[in-house]
């Protein structure tokens, strides 16, 4: 009695065994199915910071190439304010379908984590999918003020401690790391004036309402060359091949000095490894493109594509980096 027993139970043990494997196929075949369709709507990509900056204009470069490699349109929208977290905590919490991503940003993935005792996001709630560009900071100046030179602007800064004022994308932005790290190598006071965003930090730079200003070149370039802004120096190893004739703050007195923003796109965590993969191509794929390569480095930006894993390391890494910078200048949210 007991044999039959064991093996009628033996054999529902079985039966229920295959009807899983079933099922698990039947969800495999149907998960590889809604991923071969994907995507079959337009993607939104949420860009941390206002129109007009290094962000704004390389999303729009980037995702308009993407589209025709994704065969749907990739829109851009800018979600400004909180220094990037407004953005970030909105595609944390987006459905994991591909269809919602993000311009990750030194300072919302690599700063943020520093400045902020209570950030609403972490690294567990997004998936890397690629590194795409890096691009130095530039330091530049209202036409009003008289320093041609950054040996000039320090001078000045020096005579009138506190009395100068620079403005930021926005606190804990690229543009404000950049500045606490000029004040910290060089030794002057200025006021510090975020911004939501590059657009309206520039606004009021063009106006002679603050005297200077740090961001990415492809915000300033233009302003630059028309004479409405005075680039000074850019934060690079080496000058810039759209501003050969600005030097670097190492050339100017302050060896070593390195700043840079970078920017990549990352979907929200659990998204399934087919859509990274699909988005990682499309994005790797329009680096490539001649017109966008030289694009980017007429704006002083350089392509910079690493892969999700690399990527997700390549994040550690800056932050280590910028925690220093952050303790160091004593910052704190505003």
């Amino acid at each position: 009695m007991k044999r039959q027993d064991f093996s009628s139970n033996d054999r529902e043990r079985r039966r229920s065994s295959k009807l899983r494997r079933l099922a698990a196929g039947g969800l495999l075949a149907w998960s590889t199915l809604v991923h071969a369709a994907w995507p079959e709507k337009p993607i939104r990509l949420v860009v941390p910071y206002g129109p007009g900056g290094s962000s704004d204009v390389i999303a729009r470069l980037l995702g308009n190439e993407m589209s025709k490699s994704l065969g749907q349109t990739v829109i851009i929208d800018n979600k400004g304010g909180a220094s990037g977290i407004v953005a970030m905590q909105d595609v944390a919490r987006s459905t994991p379908d591909g269809y919602t991503i993000v311009l990750g940003h030194v300072g919302t993935l690599a700063v943020n984590p520093s400045l902020f005792p209570k950030l609403p996001y972490s690294d567990s709630d997004f998936a890397p999918v690629a590194l795409l560009v890096k691009v130095p900071m530039v330091f530049a100046v209202s036409t009003k003020l008289p320093a041609q030179t950054l040996g000039q602007f320090v001078a000045l800064a020096k005579a009138q401690p506190g009395k100068l004022s620079y403005g930021s994308a926005g606190n804990g932005s690229a543009g404000h790391l950049a500045f606490e790290m000029l004040k910290a190598a060089a030794g002057i006071n200025l006021l510090h004036i975020p911004y939501k965003g590059t657009g309206a930090q520039l606004t009021d730079l063009l106006a002679g309402n603050t005297d200077a200003a740090a961001a990415g070149p492809p915000g300033f370039v233009a302003q630059a060359k028309a004479g409405k802004i005075r680039i000074l120096a850019s934060g690079s190893p080496q000058r810039l091949a759209a501003l050969p004739d600005v030097p670097t703050v190492a050339e100017s007195g302050y060896p070593g000095f390195d700043s840079s923003q970078w920017f990549g796109i990352l979907a929200p965590a659990k998204t399934s490894p087919e859509i990274v993969a699909r988005l990682h191509a499309a994005a790797v794929k329009a680096l490539t493109v001649d017109a966008i390569r030289t694009r980017l480095e007429e704006d002083g930006s350089t392509a910079s594509p690493l892969g999700p894993v690399e990527f997700g390391k390549f994040i550690k890494g800056e932050r280590e980096r910028w925690s220093a910078v952050v303790r160091k200048a004593n910052l704190r949210p505003d």
